[in-house]
């Protein structure tokens, strides 16, 4: 593998981890904790294998810019920006989240799951929107 295929495993791993989030939202509701348990703990695997490959690829390409202009452009930007924002929270948010369940603080992981999951979620389709839109547009 060539470090200029990573943007598409980036892309991949970041659709595999939005499915992964949506089943273990209705793996719990539908109560299959032991099943959650382990496609978020996958989920949370799938996340930061993307990060690993993320920092590769940027270590080694740079930054890439986003050659449309107008309104596309504009509207690249805006994902952009909120993708990297909430991305930044998303470690925090989620060892936190994995924390207290591990210890069985379920109340206190809900509470912060109510966060965490559509800002993960959020972050990890959005990688695949700026994905398709800087190699695929």
């Amino acid at each position: 593998m060539d470090v200029r295929d990573l943007p598409a495993v980036n892309a991949a791993l970041n659709a595999t981890a939005a499915v992964l989030l949506v089943l273990g939202y209705w793996l719990i509701r539908n109560g299959k904790r032991d099943a959650h348990k382990k496609v978020m703990l996958t989920a949370f695997g799938t996340s930061i294998l993307f990060l690993v490959c993320y920092l590769v690829y940027h270590a080694q390409v740079g930054s890439v810019r986003f050659q449309k202009e107008g309104l596309i452009r504009t509207v690249y930007l805006g994902i952009l920006l909120t993708h990297t924002v909430l991305a930044a929270a998303v470690p925090f948010l989620a060892v936190v989240t994995l924390r207290r369940g591990f210890a069985a603080k379920f109340d206190k992981h809900r509470k912060i799951a109510k966060w965490t999951l559509p800002i993960w979620l959020y972050v990890s389709v959005t990688g695949v929107v700026i994905y398709w839109m800087l190699y695929q547009l």
